[in-house]
């Protein structure tokens, strides 16, 4: 099942969500939804009442699919969270009395109608992210880059789901394995090295940075369509196969620069990033080869 992961804004309040792409559907956390709408401290033991005091409710959700999905807590561990589409979240916001109530099913139609305009249009998507990258400080030409990046990663991952991989565990590990060839760096190593703690690592590269990194997701895209891998362990392989040919983009470079390509910057200095003010620093040959 193909799934994207994002966390929405209510006013001034998270909601966790994410996006199935086969069912085309929007799933809610209820937790999250009950909160905003109650203030409750402890929302899984109001939705226990909630469903006592309205007969009608819990059957609706006994014969409701509610999907328990993985989020990243705050306690940096995974939980299991019961999720509900768009129409079932509406069906029970009918069941708390709030005066929220209806802007937050204003606020469910737009989240839905955004998603939707995207898949039809694609470049709205484009635009949004561009937007996001711009209300945070970014330059110009680093999110050029960003967004070029960003389609890059998504045919990669279009490649890996078509070869049947679909844990994000597993993308994790391609992802660092493809990494490390062309850094010399696994994405843990390469975190430390800017300072970094779950921030996402390309939202802290430089524009150079980017350009090898999706140098070898293309090469590793190309060459997983031209061999159609059946296993596990022969796209971990063309994973490694992709990040060498960055790495001899990268050495070449290197040789020409004289330093390092691997820069100490991060988004706290977003100018930095552009590639004639980063700073670099010079790894030890071996772990880099």
């Amino acid at each position: 099942m193909s799934q994207q992961e994002s966390i929405k804004l209510f006013e001034t309040q998270k909601v966790r969500t994410y996006w199935d792409n086969e069912k085309e559907e929007w799933y809610f956390c209820i937790n999250d939804v009950i909160k905003i709408l109650t203030d409750s401290i402890d929302p899984a033991e109001y939705f226990k009442k909630l469903r006592k005091r309205d007969p009608d409710l819990d059957a609706f959700v006994r014969g409701t699919t509610c999907p328990p999905h993985q989020f990243l807590s705050t306690d940096g561990k995974l939980h299991a969270q019961k999720c509900l589409t768009t129409k079932d979240t509406l069906r029970l916001i009918q069941s708390i009395p709030s005066k929220k109530a209806e802007p937050f099913k204003m606020w469910l139609a737009q989240v839905g109608s955004d998603r939707l305009a995207e898949m039809a249009d694609p470049e709205k998507a484009i635009l949004r992210g561009a937007d996001y990258y711009r209300a945070k400080g970014y330059t110009e030409g680093w999110i050029n880059q960003r967004l070029q990046t960003i389609e890059m990663r998504k045919e990669l991952t279009d490649e890996w789901k078509a070869r049947g991989i679909e844990q994000e565990s597993e993308y994790a590990i391609l992802t660092n394995e493809m990494t490390r060839a062309w850094s010399g760096l696994s994405v843990r190593e390469y975190k430390d090295i800017k300072g970094l703690t779950k921030e996402n690592l390309r939202d802290n590269m430089t524009n150079l940075e980017l350009v090898l990194n999706m140098l070898a997701e293309v090469s590793t895209t190309a060459i997983s369509k031209s061999r159609k891998p059946e296993t596990f362990a022969e796209s971990k392989k063309i994973a490694k196969e992709g990040g060498k040919i960055s790495r001899s983009a990268r050495e070449n470079i290197e040789k020409e620069l004289g330093h390092s390509i691997i820069s100490t910057d991060n988004a706290h200095n977003k100018r930095a990033l552009e590639v004639e003010n980063a700073d670099a620093i010079v790894l030890d040959d071996k772990k880099t080869k």
